[in-house]
């Protein structure tokens, strides 16, 4: 899927980050993971973000301060990454202690500064499990996917600071105005699974970890509109 041209990267400032998770996972859709691999940049738009909170039960803050959580602990901004289904697992962490967001998947972003050099790259990184290329659209369909395909691996970068030479998160102008929003996936029973945390471009659904709008589904009981602020929209998405 080709996007517009940018004339230059727009990195996040680290103060962009410090927002309550819930508010920061909503700001972070739309925009796109930079990783400079093997002479490119590997980018892909942010689709799929979970929040998480120190007293939400199902963060892995909720456990407790320990030296492989403490990127959790450190200002927003920082990065933190763990194994999770055989896999790494990209988070950032946000304004207040233990809280953090989860990039839960992401969709390859073509552009003047990513082209079809880098995405080639990302299908060398991720292939699929006869050894041949992904489809793009399955390449970063969730977050140890994500991580295969931008070669984000937890010893190279938990609990490190983004860099922009090597890995950041830049604003290309696609956030979109309205978002899905839903419960967390692969939340325990009596963890707070019940919690509204989970938030997904619309334009993409069907390319996330599990699509929101799939059959049998219904807005107001499986989820809601919801805009930039978190504010409900009557309606769907257009």
């Amino acid at each position: 899927m080709n996007q517009p041209l940018p004339l230059r990267f727009r990195p996040l400032p680290t103060s962009f980050f410090d927002q309550d998770s819930p508010v920061l996972a909503r700001a972070l859709v739309g925009k796109v993971l930079r990783r400079r691999w093997r002479g490119q940049w590997l980018s892909a738009r942010i689709i799929e973000t979970e929040a998480y909170r120190l007293d939400d039960r199902g963060s892995h803050a909720s456990l407790g301060y320990t030296h492989k959580r403490r990127a959790l602990f450190m200002e927003g901004g920082t990065i933190y990454m763990y194994y999770a289904r055989g896999g790494d697992s990209f988070n950032i962490s946000a304004r207040g202690p233990g809280n953090a967001v989860l990039i839960k998947s992401g969709f390859p972003w073509i552009d003047a500064l990513a082209g079809p050099q880098a995405l080639a790259i990302m299908q060398q990184e991720n292939p699929d499990a006869a050894g041949m290329p992904r489809p793009p659209e399955r390449l970063c369909a969730g977050q140890t996917l994500l991580c295969r395909s931008l070669a984000l691996k937890v010893p190279d970068w938990d609990a490190r600071e983004f860099d922009p030479d090597e890995l950041f998160v830049d604003d290309v102008g696609a956030a979109p105005a309205l978002l899905i929003q839903t419960t967390r996936l692969g939340i325990p029973i009596g963890r707070d699974e019940h919690l509204p945390y989970r938030y997904v471009d619309p334009a993409y659904a069907r390319h996330c970890t599990r699509n929101p709008l799939r059959r049998g589904q219904s807005a107001q009981k499986h989820y809601r509109w919801v805009d930039q602020e978190g504010n409900p929209v009557s309606g769907q998405a257009p």
